[in-house]
């Protein structure tokens, strides 16, 4: 069954807003998988605006369930993953200013850049996961990469989403089959929300895991944590 990893970077944002240590993003991590999720994914930025390192090292000493931190490999980046040693590190393009992430890795044109990373936490018995665009290209260059997996970035299939599902999914489909055939893992994150997440999972059968963060904390505030973790792990169940 699909995955489903706790984004809880919106949590860490509103701590941060106004200091202090409220919500504890600490006890958040732990409620999430305490309510059923299978992963807790951060995504430290160098800004610190979110997530900060000290939280990544103090949510890894107490998880249970699948760790995974995504961002971009700078140095400073590949040093806390070194040092924290989660199950997943998955590689995202994104600018120090970037709001969000907004687009995926160009394994081809990054190879050996990335190949690089891949062989660092490879011998430090991380598995890696390259963010890219439903290309099928894409995915061929992330397993020449000597990646584990790659994360489909679904922006541009929520978007269509709406106005046609069988148009928005089929470049994610292909990509997803690509990667199957390359011998990698396909994980999937951005801008899934509980309407359009049963399709995704429905259509890419075996697909591992999916990322949600967002609109999972956006909806947590009117239906609470707990029932909202339970609304998306229902989603994801769907037949």
């Amino acid at each position: 069954m699909t995955k489903l990893s706790v984004n809880i970077n919106k949590i860490a944002t509103i701590r941060n807003a106004r200091g202090g240590n409220v919500p504890d993003v600490f006890k958040a991590a732990l409620d999430c998988e305490r309510y059923g999720a299978q992963g807790i994914t951060v995504h430290p930025r160098p800004d610190e605006r979110h997530i900060r390192y000290s939280d990544v090292r103090e949510i890894r000493s107490a998880l249970t369930t699948e760790f995974n931190i995504e961002g971009n490999p700078t140095g400073s980046f590949i040093a806390l993953v070194s040092e924290v040693r989660p199950d997943q590190v998955t590689l995202v393009p994104d600018a120090h200013d970037a709001i969000t992430s907004n687009c995926g890795w160009d394994t081809i044109k990054y190879r050996y850049f990335l190949s690089d990373i891949c062989k660092t936490f490879s011998s430090k018995g991380i598995r890696t996961s390259i963010f890219i665009d439903p290309d099928p290209a894409m995915a061929r260059g992330a397993a020449l990469c000597g990646a584990d997996r790659v994360e489909l970035y679904t922006a541009s299939y929520a978007l269509q989403y709406p106005e046609d599902p069988a148009k928005a999914i089929e470049p994610y489909a292909r990509t997803a089959a690509e990667a199957f055939e390359c011998g990698l893992g396909v994980n999937a994150g951005h801008d899934l929300n509980l309407e359009n997440l049963a399709y995704l999972v429905h259509n890419i059968p075996l697909l591992d895991e999916v990322s949600i963060g967002h609109a999972l904390i956006s909806d947590a505030l009117y239906f609470g944590l707990k029932d909202t973790i339970g609304a998306y792990l229902a989603e994801i169940r769907k037949k």
